[in-house]
């Protein structure tokens, strides 16, 4: 897996303790945010126990248990002269940098909730100032969900409050999650533990910060698209160097320099940690030499000019030869990562024997900032794979395997049977060997799910890789896996979507959307051509239904359209977030005038009945 069995030099630890101290201002108790119905959006009570030791217990992997005190800490920090964070308050930070008149936001959190609880904090310290300008520095919901706690739109419509955003964002921001977003969103769980219980037999940090808050995910668009790959922009009197960073941590990313400041904002390509090429809840495979050129970049133009780097996680780095040494490891750890794989991968060996074989040089493995608490070596070195050759090993009798239920009984009748198979494991469990043991009772559990004691022993192997993890990710995927082992899935109520973000939604990714959601059988021998006209956008597309498929072109229908379906982006949000569902949602909008259907709307109707509505919590760890 490979586990650091190695705990982090005394030395580093201490100066990352102090940095993640330094400047503290204020905070609330426990960090604890309810809404107005007092929900709790946010709190760190439930971490209290990160506090009672300094070493941590056994299930705890001991680096872990440090990188989690140091996410523990949480309030209003001063970053430099003029530049304040609040950590702590959200799995991101929000930044606070002072202009002439009032003050520039940097990525306003994940929601309102407690993007307004940072703001708040802030005023109570540095004065009640206007918010004069907000940058969202990547196209990730915990950097630009809690835009309308910050600011209100008509507010920065009437002041003309410049808000910033890299290339592509609007696209790439409603679209990730889109197509895919049901599975992302239940592996999701795994990723950060959302239902694990918080304590040292549970989850402990998610090591970009805590946890995922609840609350409203919102969106103001941007005013200002950054196109070039360097820009200096001015607001509020405050010089800002805005340098495009595509395709590295998100698609639509970039980072920050403030040269009359003497700071560097690396947004989240440069971390405490080591960071994910693909994260467990799945993305596209992120490019670890773009990554790493862009760290190289941002050494070369402007660390020469900074005296502090921080970003939108964690903790700030002060001082110019420390800031160089930080980047400088940040940049040959993921370009390292990238070259000894391709390096690995063309003598032949496959991700599974890569991720096996990989080490970092001990000049890199022994800094805190490239130690694998969010991502690791072993799923980012496969993910370099998976860059390069895709999902297939290149091994014959890996093409065509069986699927996990048919595969599972044909496993555990040549390995003797079950009662065969649990005793072998049980003995295996005594030695230690842990991920063995979870991979053979998986086929047990994959054949006979109501097997309690095979649920039960992988339950107990995997627990045992939780408590041995260094990665925070790994440690609650793998107890996740246990929890849901031993008591089943939660029954967890469907997220609430964001009217925000559906409202910006293209029509060309809403029939993606349809597509992807399209019951094939269902539709079998069925025809028809619909028109989707945009108002707010002035664009229209043609959809055509046959052989049991869904494509879509810019224009009108050639021909006859059975009907053509014309809607604002208000009423698209107002659709698409319906309770009613989007059949009998449709319908009701159409009748009361919101959506505009000429031609047949009993045709749309139809199809909207063809397009399935998706299981949020499907089984993960049995079949």
């Amino acid at each position: 897996m490979n586990i650091s069995d190695a705990l982090l030099p005394l030395a580093d630890t201490e100066e990352n303790l102090e940095s993640a101290r330094r400047g503290f201002i204020a905070t609330i108790a426990d960090a604890h945010i309810t809404d107005a119905k007092g929900r709790v959006n946010w709190s760190l009570r439930d971490f209290s126990f990160l506090d009672e030791s300094a070493q941590g217990p056994d299930t705890v992997h001991a680096n872990l248990w440090q990188h989690a005190r140091l996410n523990n800490l949480h309030g209003l920090f001063k970053v430099t002269e003029r530049i304040y964070q609040v950590r702590g308050f959200d799995v991101s930070n929000i930044t606070f940098v002072e202009g002439e008149t009032g003050v520039v936001i940097v990525d306003p959190l994940t929601v309102a909730e407690t993007a307004e609880a940072a703001l708040k904090l802030y005023r109570e310290h540095r004065g009640h100032r206007p918010v004069t300008g907000l940058i969202y520095t990547h196209s990730h919901a915990d950097h630009f969900g809690g835009a309308r706690g910050v600011l209100d739109e008509q507010d920065a419509i009437a002041r003309r409050v410049p808000i910033v955003a890299p290339s592509g964002f609007m696209w790439h921001t409603v679209s990730e999650n889109v197509l895919a977003g049901n599975a992302m969103g239940r592996r999701a769980m795994f990723q950060f533990g959302v239902s694990l219980p918080r304590h040292a037999c549970g989850t402990v940090d998610c090591g970009m910060g805590k946890a995922v808050p609840m609350g409203t995910t919102t969106l103001i668009p941007p005013t200002r698209s950054i196109e070039q790959e360097s820009e200096t922009h001015v607001i509020d009197g405050v010089e800002i160097i805005f340098h495009l960073a595509l395709e590295s941590e998100a698609p639509s990313e970039m980072f920050l320099h403030f040269p009359g400041l003497r700071a560097l904002n690396m947004a989240e390509i440069g971390t405490q940690a080591l960071h994910n090429l693909c994260p467990l809840r799945g993305a596209q495979v992120r490019d670890s030499r773009l990554w790493s050129r862009y760290i190289d970049q941002a050494l070369d133009r402007y660390a020469p000019t900074a005296d502090v780097v921080f970003a939108q996680h964690n903790w700030p780095t002060w001082g110019n030869e420390k800031i160089r040494g930080y980047l400088r490891d940040q940049r040959d750890m993921y370009k390292h990562l990238h070259d000894q794989t391709v390096r690995l991968m063309n003598r032949g060996l496959t991700g599974i024997e890569v991720a096996e074989a990989m080490k970092l040089p001990d000049s890199l493995a022994g800094r805190w900032a490239n130690h694998g608490f969010y991502g690791t070596i072993s799923h980012n070195v496969r993910s370099i794979v998976q860059h390069y050759l895709g999902w297939y090993d290149g091994n014959p009798a890996h093409l065509h395997l069986l699927p996990p239920e048919e595969a599972g009984p044909r496993y555990v009748r040549y390995m003797g049977g079950a009662d065969a198979l649990l005793a072998q494991a049980r003995e295996d469990f005594a030695r230690g060997e842990h991920r063995w043991v979870a991979e053979v009772t998986n086929h047990l559990v994959f054949a006979d799910p109501g097997n309690q004691a095979a649920r039960a022993l992988c339950a107990d192997a995997l627990e045992q890789m939780g408590f041995a993890a260094e990665s925070a990710t790994w440690r609650n995927a793998f107890l996740l896996g246990a929890q849901e082992l031993r008591k089943g899935v939660p029954n967890v109520r469907r997220r609430n979507v964001s009217r925000d973000l559906v409202g910006a939604l293209p029509i060309e990714l809403l029939m993606d959307s349809f597509a992807v959601r399209l019951d094939a059988q269902r539709a079998e021998g069925l025809r028809m051509d619909i028109e989707w006209h945009d108002r707010d956008a002035a664009e229209t597309w043609a959809m055509h239904l046959g052989n049991a498929t869904l494509t879509y072109l810019p224009g009108a229908v050639r021909g006859q359209a059975d009907a053509r379906v014309t809607l604002s982006r208000t009423a698209m949000a107002q659709w698409q977030t319906h309770p009613a569902g989007l059949p009998d949602a449709f319908g009701q909008l159409a009748s009361a005038g919101v959506i505009q259907v000429e031609g047949n709307a009993d045709r749309v109707v139809q199809l909207l009945q063809l397009l399935e509505d998706f299981e949020p919590m499907f089984n993960v760890a049995e079949p």
